[in-house]
């Protein structure tokens, strides 16, 4: 083997590395365009996907010398596929008529190696950003076309040819599978984080959640505000109904529990499991997060099914001490819940505004005033930390 193969055998096991330590989509799409352009010489490099329900190519990363157009991530970067017919046209008919999905090379003069369809576009775009050439090697994801890699070189370096095409084209297969394992662990993540029935956040998501919202909150003050509420009646409709009832209750409720959070920029809409729910909001002031509660309270209560919610809201800007762990927010919240239930109040209850000596908050500090709480919710309450 000689030099020039040893070097990009390197270069593709640094790329597949490269998208292996990835966290997130985006990490992933930078990692595949930059392993990319390392590994062709390039200038410049560009991934893309083809967004077919809209006939267009959204860019998904851009890096290395970007034009001043070019932002790393673009939130709309795109271009109707009627610019770039060799989408829809060279690689479709190709791949239906068992070719496959060669990558080419074209210049700021005009195409050079490989078969490309139309480029006046890409030539165009070459010529405006200083690039004399580029190479556009097409992703294939489970047999159809999901987008391209785009390599270039600056104006004056060597032009890309024929090699450089076929070792973009084996690029954008392993670029191919990156993607694909990302999509695998973006879904696995989305289940641990998901509750199957509902579709909203879970228990775990909470956790995560709240954790980093509270470490915000020390650090600068930010306000972390939390809503706790019991569905109430899930148990007379299960019994009565059947469970097939109950379902279609908490799913109704979660719904309304989506729209009530849509109020509150930013807040998290969880299940915690059995008729037990929350919403979490970092940042919006604690009057905000109250009046979504209120709403939620008023919502609920018109449900054909169930009687209605018991809502607590426990809020950093309003319990008199400071809440310095996320266990103590959820066990004001909890409590400030606990008491909403016993009141069978239609309104929520809030921790920490009834004074000094407000009884949710004695409630919260007191020794065992809560009822053993299911497994779920066991890391949040306890003795008081």
């Amino acid at each position: 083997m000689g030099e020039g193969e040893n070097r990009r055998l390197a270069a593709v096991v640094a790329l597949a590395q490269g998208m292996a330590a990835a966290h997130t989509p985006h990490e992933s799409w930078r990692a595949a365009a930059l392993g990319a352009c390392r590994a062709l010489e390039g200038s410049f490099a560009a991934l893309s996907v083809w967004e077919r329900e809209r006939g267009r190519l959204r860019v998904l990363a851009n890096v290395g010398d970007r034009a001043p157009e070019e932002e790393e991530f673009p939130e709309d970067e795109t271009y109707p596929v009627h610019q770039f017919p060799e989408i829809t046209e060279f690689l479709h008919e190709r791949w239906a008529s068992g070719g496959e999905p060669d990558a080419w090379v074209e210049t700021a003069e005009g195409p050079a190696a490989g078969r490309p369809g139309y480029c006046h576009q890409r030539v165009a775009a070459l010529r405006r950003r200083g690039r004399g050439c580029c190479v556009v090697a097409p992703i294939v994801q489970h047999g159809r076309a999901w987008g391209e890699l785009y390599v270039a070189r600056a104006a004056g370096d060597p032009l890309l040819d024929r090699a450089d095409a076929d070792f973009a084209t084996v690029l954008a297969a392993v670029v191919a599978a990156g993607l694909a394992q990302t999509e695998r662990l973006e879904e696995a993540r989305r289940l641990a984080f998901t509750d199957s029935l509902t579709g909203l956040a879970n228990r775990r998501a909470v956790d995560v959640r709240l954790e980093e919202a509270i470490e915000r909150h020390r650090e600068d003050g930010t306000v972390v505000s939390l809503v706790v509420c019991d569905l109430n009646g899930l148990k007379r409709v299960n019994d009565t109904l059947g469970h097939a009832v109950g379902d279609r209750l908490l799913e109704r409720f979660g719904s309304v529990l989506s729209l009530c959070g849509a109020m509150v920029p930013g807040a998290l809409a969880a299940r915690l499991g059995g008729d037990e729910f929350c919403l979490l909001a970092v940042g919006p002031s604690a009057d905000e997060v109250v009046k979504a509660a209120d709403e939620l309270c008023g919502r609920a209560a018109e449900l054909e099914l169930g009687e209605g919610v018991a809502c607590g809201v426990a809020s950093t800007e309003d319990v008199p001490e400071p809440v310095s762990s996320a266990r103590r927010l959820f066990r004001l919240a909890d409590a400030a819940q606990y008491r909403a239930k016993a009141l069978r109040a239609v309104r929520p209850v809030v921790a920490g505004r009834e004074g000094p000596d407000d009884p949710v908050v004695r409630l919260a500090d007191g020794p065992s005033p809560l009822p053993k709480p299911p497994a779920e919710r066991r890391r949040f309450r306890g003795r008081r930390p």
